[in-house]
C-alpha cells in the first residue's frame, strides 16, 4: 500500500513540441520514454476510485482526501491524496488484458517520460526512480490514446516515509512550474484519471 499526494493536468490533442522542449530543458537529468498499455475499469460517476490492469498486476487507487487548489506561478491545480493497493500474480495467469471483457474495460495507450526528484538542502536533486519507501516526487509527461482520442498529461506524484508527502509535492512543483512555464495551467483542467476517463469515453 502506498499513499501519494498528486496534481495532474489533462489536455486533448497531440503533445505540443513546445511542451516537450520545455520539459526536457527545465528538468534535471534525462529520462527515456516508456510505452505501455493499461486497461482501466470505467466506473461511471466516480471520481474517487481507479482500477486498472498494468503489466500483469491489478492496481486499485482510492482518493483519501481533496487538499484544495494549489498555485505555482502561472499553474493552478487540484491537489489530492490517493492510496494505492497492488496485487501481483507471479504465475502470470491472472490480470491479463485478454481475461477481461465488456464495454467498461478501456484500453489506454501511454508514452510516459518520468523523472524523480528530492528536495535536499534547498536544492532539487534527481534521485533513482522506484524507491517509494523514501522521500521524493515523480514528475510525469504522458501522451495518451484511448478509442482513437489523443490527449497528453503533466503530473506531480509525491510520496514519503514520514509525514512530508504534501511538502514533497509542493517543493518540486514550485521550483519547476515557476521557472519558464510554457503556458498557463488552469484548475479546470486539473483532475485524476477516473474523471479523465469519464470525459474521453462518453
Amino acid at each position: 500500500m502506498l499513499t501519494t499526494a498528486e496534481i495532474r493536468w489533462f489536455y486533448p490533442g497531440k503533445l505540443p513540441e513546445v511542451v516537450l522542449q520545455w520539459f526536457e530543458q527545465d528538468q534535471l537529468g534525462l529520462a527515456s520514454a516508456e510505452e505501455r498499455e493499461d486497461i482501466y475499469l470505467y466506473v461511471p460517476d466516480s471520481d474517487f476510485v481507479g482500477i486498472k490492469l498494468r503489466q500483469g498486476r491489478l492496481e486499485i487507487k482510492w482518493r483519501k482526501a481533496e487538499l484544495g487548489d494549489l498555485q505555482f506561478g502561472k499553474a493552478t491545480g487540484k491537489a489530492e491524496t490517493w492510496t494505492k493497493w497492488l496485487c501481483e500474480d507471479l504465475s502470470n495467469e491472472c490480470f491479463q488484458p485478454n481475461e477481461v471483457t465488456g464495454k467498461f474495460w478501456v484500453s489506454v495507450k501511454k508514452k510516459r517520460t518520468q523523472r524523480t526528484y528530492k528536495s535536499l538542502a534547498e536544492q532539487l536533486i534527481s534521485v533513482k526512480a522506484g524507491d517509494e519507501n523514501e522521500e521524493g516526487c515523480n514528475v510525469e509527461l504522458t501522451e495518451l490514446e484511448v478509442n482513437g482520442n489523443v490527449w497528453w498529461s503533466l503530473a506531480f506524484e509525491a510520496y514519503s516515509k514520514s509525514d512530508r508527502t504534501l511538502e514533497n509535492l509542493k517543493e518540486p512543483a514550485s521550483r519547476i512550474l515557476q521557472s519558464n512555464l510554457y503556458q498557463k495551467l488552469e484548475v479546470k483542467d486539473s483532475y485524476a484519471y477516473p474523471h479523465w476517463l469519464s470525459l474521453v469515453i462518453k
